[in-house]
This record gives C-alpha cells, sequence and structure tokens, in this order.
C-alpha cells in the first residue's frame, strides 16, 4: 500500500509488513520507532500523549483534526510526553481556547516529538484493525529511505515481553497530598491530609488518578515499580493501588511478585487499574494475551447483563478468562464489543481490579464509583 502525498516537508511512515504511507513533517524534525497503535477518542490529545501507558508507541489519531484546543497546563498525566510520535490526517496551527497557552505544534517542538500529518488515518486504522498493531517508524528528516527505515524495523523489539514499566516508574518514594501538589518530603505535608494511607504503586501513573484517590479521601504514597513487600508494609498502608502502565504485563516481574506477596501474606484492600488490573490476575495464576490491535478510546461499554459503563480504555493485553482459577476469582466485568475481561475481584478478599480508567482523563465518569468502592473497602476494615 501507498498513499502519497506531495509536499515541501515530506514524511514517511514505514509500518514492519512494507507498508508505506508518505506525509508531512510538523512538530520536531527526526526518525523515531515503535509500535503504531490507534486511539479512537474525539478530545484529550493532551491528556493521551502524556499518558505513561503510551510509551513506545506511536498514536494515530483516528479525529480527522488534532490541536484546535492547543495545549494548558493543567490537563498533563505526566510532566512530559511518553510516546515516540504522533499520526494525524490534520493539525490546527491555531489553537482556539480559553485554556490554550500554546499550539500544539509549538508544544511539541518543546518536547522534541515527531510528527506525520497528512496521512489517509481511516486507510491506516484499517489496516492496523486487519493485520493488528505493529511496529512502525516515523522518519521526518530525509536522512532516510523507505527501505533503510524498513531495515531499522527488522531490529527493533516487539512489544510483547517488553517490561515497560521500569522504564516509566518514578525513581523515589513521593507523596501525593492534594489534587495539584507533590510534596517528596514527608515533613512538608500541606494542612487536611486525607485519613485513608494508601500505598500506590507506580508503573506509570496518571496523574489524574492520583487526584481521584485525594478527592475520595485518600492519602497516597507513592513507591517505584521496584518496591518490595517489606517496603510496603514499614509504611502501614490501610490499603493498595497498582497503577496503570505500559507494556507486557507478564514481563513485570517484580510487580506480580509483590501482589503475589501481598494477596498471600497481607489483608489490605487491593484495588488495580488497567496494567494493575492484569498484574492481579497474573499474581493469582492467570495469563494475559497481546490482543490484534487493543482497546484505546473513550467509548468502550463494560459490565454485565445488569449493569453497563462507559469506559475510557488504552490497553494492548488482557487476561485469559480461562485461566483465572474459578474457585477463587470472579469475572465481574466484561468488554461488550468483544468479551474480553474489564473487571475481576476475590471471591473471599477485599481485592479487584479493573481493565478500564475510572478516572476519567479523558473519557466519561461512568466508572467513578470504584474509587468509592476502594476506600469503601478501607473503611469497612477499621
Amino acid at each position: 500500500m501507498f498513499m502519497k502525498f506531495n509536499s515541501e516537508n515530506p514524511a514517511f511512515l514505514v509500518l514492519a509488513d512494507g507498508t508505506l504511507f508518505e506525509g508531512i513533517s510538523f512538530g520536531l524534525k527526526g526518525t523515531v520507532v515503535g509500535e503504531v497503535v490507534f486511539n479512537t477518542g474525539v478530545t484529550g490529545f493532551q491528556e493521551v500523549l502524556t499518558d505513561p501507558s503510551y510509551f513506545g508507541q506511536l498514536v494515530v489519531f483516528t479525529f480527522p483534526e488534532l490541536g484546535n484546543t492547543g495545549v494548558n497546563n493543567q490537563d498533563h498525566e505526566a510532566n512530559h510526553p511518553s510516546v515516540k510520535g504522533v499520526i494525524v490526517r490534520e493539525f490546527a496551527e491555531k489553537p482556539s481556547n480559553w485554556r490554550s497557552n500554546k499550539s500544539f505544534e509549538s508544544w511539541l517542538l518543546e518536547e522534541k516529538m515527531v510528527g506525520i500529518s497528512g496521512i489517509d488515518t481511516r486507510a491506516l486504522v484499517r489496516h492496523l484493525r486487519n493485520f493488528g498493531s505493529m511496529n512502525g517508524v516515523i522518519s521526518t528528516d530525509g536522512l532516510y529511505s523507505p527501505m533503510e527505515l524498513l531495515e531499522k524495523l527488522k531490529k527493533t523489539p516487539l512489544m510483547k515481553g517488553l517490561n515497560l514499566a521500569d522504564e516509566v516508574t518514578t525513581k523515589e518514594k513521593y507523596f501525593w497530598n492534594s489534587a495539584c501538589e507533590v510534596n517528596f518530603d514527608s515533613r512538608k505535608k500541606t494542612k487536611g491530609v486525607a485519613p485513608y494511607r494508601v500505598i500506590a504503586v507506580d508503573f506509570g501513573i496518571k496523574r489524574s488518578i492520583l487526584q481521584r484517590l485525594v478527592a475520595h479521601g485518600c492519602e497516597v504514597t507513592v513507591l517505584p515499580s521496584n518496591a518490595d513487600f517489606s517496603s510496603v508494609l514499614d509504611l502501614s498502608p490501610e490499603g493498595i493501588f497498582l497503577s496503570n502502565g505500559p507494556g507486557d504485563p507478564s514481563a513485570v516481574k517484580g510487580g506480580i511478585k509483590l501482589a503475589k506477596q501481598l494477596i498471600n501474606k497481607a489483608d489490605f484492600p487491593m484495588f488495580g487499574i488497567c496494567l494493575g488490573h492484569q498484574i492481579l490476575g497474573l499474581a493469582l495464576g492467570g495469563r494475559t494475551f497481546k490482543l490484534t490491535y487493543g482497546h484505546r478510546g473513550l467509548n468502550h461499554p463494560c459490565g454485565t447483563s445488569g449493569q453497563l459503563e462507559i469506559t475510557s480504555q488504552n490497553h494492548g493485553f488482557a487476561l485469559d478468562p480461562e485461566s483465572l482459577p474459578k474457585e477463587v476469582v470472579d469475572v465481574t466485568h466484561f468488554n461488550l464489543n468483544d468479551k474480553t475481561v474489564a473487571g475481576i475481584c476475590l471471591k473471599t478478599r477485599p481485592i479487584f481490579g479493573i481493565q478500564y480508567h475510572p478516572e476519567a482523563s479523558p473519557g466519561p465518569h461512568d466508572a467513578d464509583h470504584h474509587f468509592g468502592r476502594f476506600v469503601s473497602l478501607m473503611e469497612e476494615r477499621r
């Protein structure tokens, strides 16, 4: 397949199967390699690009124009973008929104991010749906031919088997006591300390998750992904949260080991979101598998025959329902588009996980009650 687009700033997108798209360079000029995935959301490009769960990926946005609302200082999910590159049909050069501090392209330049526009994103997404997410390379600097880019791709590892959580996790413990402030020194805690002491293991945690935990009455201590069992117990938590994150969950050996120890040797309520949910399932003896093209968007229906939630999702792996020990685990939610596992809980313990994102940043707020559910489990044990 060859999509031609004449331009003074030519750029290439080459997929691992040899498919070539030609477009227009925007943002930083360069060459970047990563897994090509697509997001179907109409809004929220700033949150998507700063979500650590997208680390190492090239993100295709299916909405035809990006950047209309510009970029502001409040909607980041981390200090800097996590994606390797951006693929769009068109982008707005001049934003129009009262919250905007800068344009989309000026932000990409500031953050040294490579972008390609002028792509037929409908054709690209159809290709990914038919043949699955795959590695790709964006090249906008004119230094490589398409054949040279394809050779680069052959040397790039697949997403399956990669532990990327260790790449994005915090390097040191920190405390989150309000919706907009991080205190690295425990002696500087602000007033109004929340009553529920929660340990969050950071596999790539989103800022909005911390904000929602605080809004529901939690004081959060965030630990790196390599935190061990004793370091968690030393902090006397009332609840454990396992965060979202990038990469293959089965490769996060340290997180799986910690979750298994907490399940077997401790007695705390536990809550996992996305990668954290998968790590809970793996710690309970389950298996994960790679989805053909993943779930990334804001309108995925999840639930059971009794209740339905419209959810925000971002994941490329899922739990195998047949691998979960039925005598121990209940599957509480399914993705109603493809019947993959979207929620689990232990039958006799206050431990649960959901595959989607209840913090709704971006996305609908249907699932926010899961934070309240976590807090209720802690309250019951006081």
